[in-house]
């Protein structure tokens, strides 16, 4: 899909900030979210920290405000709950006004076999993962379009979106989906000047290995420090999501192992699949967040 045109100029947002622009990220207490709240309001952006831990949605306005003298709000949201993200959403409006940017960055992991998942493995995973996504997506794209100046929606999905693996099946679905209604929600809302990003970064030094779920916690110790090994900083991917929200890129593959994926999933599906045979139960990876 060609670029779509935005109603804040050109293709995106043109110009080499956000100065101004009201911009809500969602899990903005830690990890990528963090790293991308404070990148907008590096760039002039009045930037809503909503995370479901209030304090640590504090601390990531509190350190924007002392650190980089930028303009930040801290607000609590489940974004897996319906009715708390339509107070969410309305109140910010009332208060702030109409987003011009919405990173639905929130994320969970659950690590082990299909097998051994529990229904409400995925249940909470798709509550927040894909649900959080389309509460988001909804009710912010809703507020856009009728204001009519356009705006941008990111949706921060995964390496997992397609590359398939037996060690984190709920997650994996749960991001594929988010890829999916990234490129259906960039198709219907191109026209009115909002664009839609989504996000897939491989393997980021984040703290999601620690606070996943595992069917089998010994896996736990290994996951941690995979991740931390891997040395990938989430400020490295709050500088593509930036960059996304300026070009008004569709689908933006993070880091080696994002890339490399994405490009085998369109030229050697099978390939991915055989990996994903291959994949050992004692080396449960964390993807994306």
């Amino acid at each position: 899909m060609g670029r779509v045109r935005s109603g804040f100029g050109g293709s995106g947002f043109g110009g080499s900030g956000f100065g101004g622009r009201l911009v809500v990220v969602t899990g903005a207490g830690s990890g990528i979210g963090r790293a991308t709240a404070r990148a907008f309001a590096a760039h002039g952006g009045r930037v809503i920290c909503a995370d479901i831990d209030i304090g640590a949605a504090k601390q990531t306005a509190d350190a924007i405000a002392k650190n980089i003298h930028g303009t930040a709000y801290a607000m609590r949201v489940d974004v897996a709950n319906s009715d708390q993200m339509e107070d969410f959403a309305r109140n910010i409006i009332a208060q702030y006004g109409v987003p011009d940017i919405v990173v639905n960055n929130a994320g969970i992991a659950v690590a082990g076999p299909f097998l051994d998942h529990t229904v409400a493995d995925w249940r909470r995973t798709l509550d927040v993962n894909l649900w959080g996504v389309v509460h988001g997506c909804r009710l912010f794209g809703a507020a856009m379009a009728e204001r009519g100046t356009g705006g941008h929606i990111v949706n921060v999905a995964s390496l997992a979106a397609f590359v398939p693996t037996r060690l984190l099946p709920a997650y994996t679905v749960s991001k594929a989906a988010v890829k999916a209604l990234s490129d259906c929600l960039r198709a219907e809302l191109a026209g009115r000047g909002i664009g839609v990003s989504v996000v897939c970064p491989g393997f980021v030094s984040t703290g999601i290995a620690g606070h996943a779920t595992y069917t089998d916690e010994g896996s736990r110790g290994a996951a941690v420090r995979a991740l931390a090994r891997r040395g990938y900083p989430p400020e490295r991917v709050a500088a593509y999501i930036l960059r996304a929200v300026h070009r008004n890129q569709a689908v933006v593959p993070v880091n080696m192992e994002g890339k490399i994926g994405y490009a085998l999933s369109r030229i050697s599906p099978r390939a991915l699949r055989g990996f994903a045979r291959l994949s050992a139960p004692s080396r449960i990876p964390e993807f994306g967040r």
